[in-house]
């Protein structure tokens, strides 16, 4: 195993700058997930660690050794892709066992190797196979056994559940988890899917724009968002974000924005600058619940979607023109329909970010 430093990275397509001065440290071991939109720049951020994709400025150092113009074979990587790239014309262990067969390594050794890799993916029933007999999940469990043969120090994996459908994504989520356990092998993981993400992941790297918004484990990019971007990114349903100001009435510290008013969490009050300055409040779906307070978000329900143990109720602020809001309930809420409700959440709960610069005003010792 060996750790991996990318500093400094840059990537230009003609005057397009796709990858933007990315600095970013992966210890040896570590399962670091780089996730974004479409055209992010994740991708080549992970072609050019691969050795693909020519580094424009920076360097990529891997053990301490610096690959950034090393030929891909010589980087000691190995590459899933999202298409699987099996060679049809070759069973499952003429697949795996390609590159090690390429290198002149010994017939023993190969077969070795392909057995332990094939018993670890629970494929040996399938390695007299040729790829067009093998289901989806059974063609990336191949093209894994066939980085894993190859012992490399770092992975990498470009959108390899992307291909599939949602059970199986799921099923193969888990076994990629149990696999990097296994083998504890450093490994760059590229995806667009936040669940993905969120199960597979020590740290998450959130892009947008081919820059770095948030490096944090799963736990902190969700619960500490450091910015509007992130927080709208993460979280399934996305977070409501409601324009707010600071107001203080009878000794009362208060979030009021067009149609509603919360009460204002403690901590914000040594951070913020005051009521000229314009404020966002963010609250996950999950933590607004029905209230009878006063301090609340009266809302009218569009819509109910009932998903057995809970449902997500979605309608408007009660206010002309009002703004969309989301939230997520206990059990069959059919009831609330075209019916007006309030919604509260704990001070704890929320999130608050300067308007301006998009940072969150939220900080850590809130845990």
């Amino acid at each position: 195993m060996a750790d991996l430093q990318l500093r400094n990275l840059v990537k230009r397509f003609g005057e397009v700058t796709v990858v933007q001065h990315l600095d970013l440290s992966v210890a040896s071991g570590e399962f670091v997930v780089l996730l974004g939109e479409s055209g992010c720049g994740k991708s080549t951020t992970l072609r050019m660690v691969a050795g693909l994709e020519e580094v424009t400025e920076g360097q990529v150092l891997i053990g301490g050794r610096d690959v950034t113009h090393a030929h891909p074979m010589a980087r000691d990587i190995a590459m899933v892709f999202q298409n699987y790239a099996l060679y049809p014309h070759m069973d499952v262990a003429q697949n795996m066992s390609f590159s090690l067969r390429l290198a002149g390594r010994p017939t023993a050794e190969i077969q070795a190797k392909v057995a332990a890799a094939a018993k670890v993916l629970n494929i040996e029933h399938l390695l007299a196979r040729r790829p067009k007999e093998l289901s989806g999940g059974q063609r990336q469990r191949v093209a894994i056994g066939r980085a894993i043969v190859r012992e490399p120090q770092v992975f990498l994996f470009d959108e390899p559940l992307s291909n599939l459908d949602a059970k199986l994504r799921g099923h193969m989520r888990a076994e990629l988890a149990l696999l990097h356990e296994r083998l504890g092998k450093t490994t760059l993981y590229v995806t667009h899917d936040q669940v993905e993400a969120m199960t597979l992941a020590d740290r998450i790297v959130i892009f947008d724009k081919g820059r770095i918004q948030q490096v944090g484990t799963p736990g902190e990019v969700f619960n500490h968002p450091a910015n509007l971007f992130v927080a709208g990114f993460i979280g399934t349903p996305t977070m409501n974000f409601f324009k707010a100001r600071l107001a203080h009435e009878g000794g009362v510290a208060l979030l009021r924005g067009s149609g509603f008013v919360l009460p204002a969490p403690a901590w914000l009050l040594p951070a913020a600058k005051g009521p000229e300055q314009a404020l966002v409040v963010g609250i996950r779906p999950q933590s607004l619940k029905p209230s009878d307070e006063a301090a609340a978000l009266p809302i009218q329900v569009d819509v109910v979607e009932y998903l057995g143990t809970e449902s997500q109720i979605v309608g408007h602020l009660q206010v002309p023109e009002g703004q969309r809001v989301s939230a997520v309930v206990p059990g069959d809420a059919k009831a609330l329909l075209h019916q007006g409700v309030r919604l509260a959440a704990e001070a704890g709960a929320l999130h608050v970010f300067d308007a301006d610069s998009g940072l969150s005003l939220k900080p850590r010792s809130t845990e």
